[in-house]
């Protein structure tokens, strides 16, 4: 059974580790973060992680009722960070893409990170602020109700999707990545026209484009759909002014 965690006001009244470090839940959060960008998730341990704080394991668990509960704080840090000193202005595609840019830059920067939260929902403060952020620039940009959620839906999760298809590639050891971007100007750009024609004339397109992250384009081709749709939303039905 999970402990319980210790109320805020109690954390604090705590002696400092050996070293005279105070703990909090934020500086766990960006020890654990540094952790899994030096030594990825497998070295990403309550044990290790003590050893990084200078405290006994077991003190964490005053703070997170696990490591699953901490894996969901530090997705919900990564959007935190995403977010600081974002402000809405108004112009809704522009909003939504520089909240979408954003995240999506947040989680690859801390690849490993990424892998592990990615695809969880945390409930915590930051997805909820960026929750409410996406759908009322929706909303006060005109979309019903339902348009609105399908488009977040699709937002969130291509945003989300994307960070950890990047995060996973830029994850991988030096060498495998180096491979696998060469592959485009090897293997791919050395095939014949005669039994691949297709991908013969796109290969020099196909070298430049496939080594860099397609969420720009793929954020801009959905929020073209929404703007047109939001265009014949409120155009004026025909014989109506």
């Amino acid at each position: 059974m999970a402990k319980p965690v210790v109320p805020e006001e109690k954390r604090r009244r705590r002696r400092p580790t050996r070293s005279g470090t105070v703990l909090s839940e934020r500086l766990i959060v960006e020890t654990a973060l540094r952790m899994l960008r030096e030594h990825g998730s497998a070295g990403f341990t309550a044990r290790r992680l003590g050893l990084a704080l200078d405290c006994d394991p077991s003190t964490l668990y005053r703070y997170f009722r696990g490591m699953d509960d901490l894996t969901l704080a530090i997705g919900d840090a990564l959007i935190g960070r995403a977010l600081r000193g974002w402000r809405p202005t108004g112009e809704w595609r522009a909003d939504l893409r520089a909240v979408g840019l954003r995240i999506h830059a947040e989680y690859v920067a801390h690849p490993q990170a990424a892998q592990l939260t990615a695809s969880r929902v945390s409930g915590r403060a930051n997805e909820l602020a960026a929750d409410e952020a996406v759908l009322e620039v929706l909303r006060t940009a005109g979309f019903p109700l339902p348009d609105t959620v399908r488009i977040y839906h699709a937002f969130i999760d291509q945003t989300l999707a994307f960070a950890a298809l990047d995060a996973a590639s830029l994850a991988l050891p030096s060498a495998a990545l180096r491979a696998d971007e060469a592959m485009w100007r090897s293997t791919y750009a050395g095939l014949p026209a005669a039994t691949h024609p297709r991908i013969a004339e796109a290969a020099p397109l196909l070298a430049t484009r496939m080594v860099t992250s397609a969420y720009p384009t793929a954020l801009d081709m959905l929020l073209d759909s929404a703007a047109a749709q939001l265009a014949r939303g409120l155009s004026p039905r025909p014989g109506h002014d």
